[in-house]
């Protein structure tokens, strides 16, 4: 049995044969009933008749019901119970309530997120409208809620790196076979994952064609035809599109996808120092994505020799992490090919030293996906659902209208909804993404858990006593604080309202992120424990590959404690998430003296661990 304001029915968009509206029968013959809203703050008032009418207008019956008859075998005399049929006459009804609950709408988060996480997670996504399910499996459909964000990101970044002389440009998304197979080691990185187009219409074709899983193979043969001397470099390219690899663990929206949307730069240079330079300063405008975007913490760093991308030099990284699961999550990367690429597509020029001789050129490529959309969520969110950081949202204030009832009159009700339209028209010239919700089918109640569940940053409530004083009422939305704020300064307020709350959203996730950062010296001292109560860990490492695939090997062994693993959840074994760059100050590696905390060799540096998407 759902009990909620009779409002909600005109919502409603189901069969509405399943739902049986009962009314207690002397509510309907009352001048005056009154209703919570949502919040609980305020009452409206309707007389029953107009209940009825309102009811019957939504398209559905009223089943009048009279309470004290329902009460009376309860209360029959001596406490005896009621007869056998008076209790046959009841259970009809109380099955068919069972029922309509049964199918009920239910419109907030029914999941909380310490809880049942991937519930939550998957609540969160579609129930405020960020995606919605595609008939192939490992497909998504991204709505403008999170498309949004997406765009967001796209502004910020293309700016920065139109800065840096990067231009954008498109290739196409198929790739020959005999172009992917160029480089063995590539291939073999992605192998797995590769989707291939092998008919058209009824016919096969000639050679079967590989859908992009990234865009090397591609773009170096142009690239080849292109840079002919020192004159054609750098050549700084960049492209937004699709990618598809057809992984098939345990599909999650945002986060492994079949398909998903990245931007990918291609770059090539006369020199290793300009190469290098580059790599880091794409890495640092994903760090500032990241942290100044979505306000969500990343360590920078490099990943170990067995964790780089497959074919390349080395490859830097940021590591994002989910506190409620103990996982960390690849942000974004930046890879050194070196001159791997070159050499396989025969990019050179001539070496301006050696007259006649040609020199291979480096190159670097450097990707962000829609994944930093899912690791926002996960971060940000609560049991009430999204949390936006301001810089990302759709939109970054909802005005809504309240104190309107029965009694409110035509005028006043049009001079409330003027001040709320005056409102969005002070935000706009601020650079605030403002919108008015005057839909008058909804009580406000049903507006604030709207928008609070789609995590708009900032609330803003006008009602007769605020327009008396003209103020507004503020309510923000990732702490819920409430406060008055004066009309006429709402133009510079406003601005510096949502920096403190994008401010305060990121200080507060990186102390819960730092909080769950372990400092660690050896393996026997709780590796695997620490990694259980959802850690990462930092630790003196030698960076062989051999170690590293020996400590997965090892905590994995004790994690599952004999046990199977279960192919369709993320691994149990630790590894390495990155080498930071910011390495400790205080106590750090001593050359040739500080040991591995796995093995008996020299520790190279202080190595973060860590269970991971």
């Amino acid at each position: 049995m759902v009990v909620a304001s009779p409002f909600t029915l005109a919502n409603f968009t189901g069969d509405k044969s399943t739902v049986l509206v009962a009314v207690e029968k002397s509510l309907l013959a009352e001048t005056a009933v009154g209703f919570r809203n949502f919040s609980g703050e305020e009452s409206i008032l309707v007389s029953g008749a107009a209940l009825r009418k309102f009811i019957e207008a939504s398209g559905f019956t009223v089943t009048e019901f009279d309470a004290a008859a329902l009460a009376a075998p309860a209360s029959a005399a001596g406490g005896a119970a009621a007869s056998p049929k008076a209790k046959q006459a009841k259970a009809p009804a109380v099955v068919e309530k069972k029922k309509e609950d049964d199918g009920a709408i239910k419109i907030g988060i029914e999941v909380k997120k310490n809880e049942d996480f991937p519930g939550w997670y998957t609540q969160v996504l579609v129930k405020t409208e960020m995606m919605d399910y595609y008939d192939v499996s490992g497909c998504y459909i991204l709505r403008p809620w999170s498309f949004k964000i997406w765009a967001e990101i796209k502004k910020f970044f293309t700016a920065e790196i139109e800065e840096l002389g990067v231009e954008e440009c498109y290739f196409p998304m198929f790739v020959s076979a005999k172009a992917l197979n160029l480089e063995k080691d590539h291939v073999e990185g992605f192998a797995p994952e590769v989707a291939w187009v092998t008919k058209a219409g009824q016919s096969d074709l000639a050679e079967p064609i590989a859908v992009r899983p990234t865009s090397e193979t591609i773009m170096y043969p142009a690239y080849a035809k292109w840079i002919q001397s020192h004159r054609d470099l750098p050549l700084r390219l960049n492209q937004w599109c699709n990618v598809v690899r057809w992984e098939f663990k345990n599909p999650q929206p945002f986060l492994r996808t079949r398909e998903f949307l990245w931007q990918e730069g291609h770059t090539a240079f006369a020199t290793k120092e300009e190469s290098d330079k580059e790599v880091r300063e794409i890495l640092e405008l994903y760090r500032r994505v990241y942290e100044e975007v979505l306000a969500v913490p990343v360590v920078p760093g490099k990943k170990s020799e067995n964790e780089k991308f497959a074919g390349g030099l080395y490859t830097t990284t940021v590591e994002g992490f989910i506190p409620t699961t103990g996982r960390a999550i690849q942000g974004a990367t930046s890879h050194s090919l070196g001159q791997n690429f070159a050499k396989m597509f025969e990019i050179t020029v001539e070496d301006p030293e050696k007259r006649g001789q040609k020199s291979f050129v480096w190159q670097n490529s450097w990707g962000l996906t829609t994944r930093t959309i899912g690791v926002m969520v996960m971060v940000h969110g609560d049991d009430k659902g999204l949390v936006l950081p301001p810089r990302c949202a759709n939109i970054q204030v909802v005005v809504v209208p309240v104190g309107i009832t029965a009694k409110t009159t035509p005028e006043e009700e049009a001079k409330i909804y003027a001040y709320v339209e005056d409102i969005v028209k002070i935000c706009k010239p601020a650079g605030v993404r403002a919108k008015a919700d005057l839909r008058d089918t909804y009580t406000p109640g049903y507006k604030f858990n709207h928008w609070e569940m789609r995590g708009v940053p900032i609330r803003l409530e006008v009602g007769p006593k605020d327009i008396a004083k003209n103020e507004v009422r503020c309510v923000i939305r990732h702490n819920g604080v409430a406060s008055q704020l004066p009309r006429d300064n709402l133009k510079k307020s406003l601005p510096q309202l949502l920096n403190q709350i994008q401010n305060d959203m990121f200080t507060k996730a990186k102390a819960e992120r730092d909080s769950h950062l372990i400092r660690m010296e050896r393996f026997e001292d709780g590796f695997v424990e620490t990694l259980d109560k959802k850690n990462m860990i930092l630790a003196p490492w030698c960076e062989r590959v051999a170690c590293e695939k020996e400590v997965k090997e090892r905590s994995t062994k004790i994690a599952l404690a004999g046990e199977a693993a279960d192919e369709k959840a993320p691994s149990m074994g630790a590894k390495t998430l990155c080498i930071p760059f910011a390495q400790p100050t205080e106590n750090p590696i001593k050359p040739g003296v500080t040991k591995c905390f796995a093995c008996d060799h020299k520790a190279v540096s202080y190595t973060l661990w860590g269970r991971s998407y």
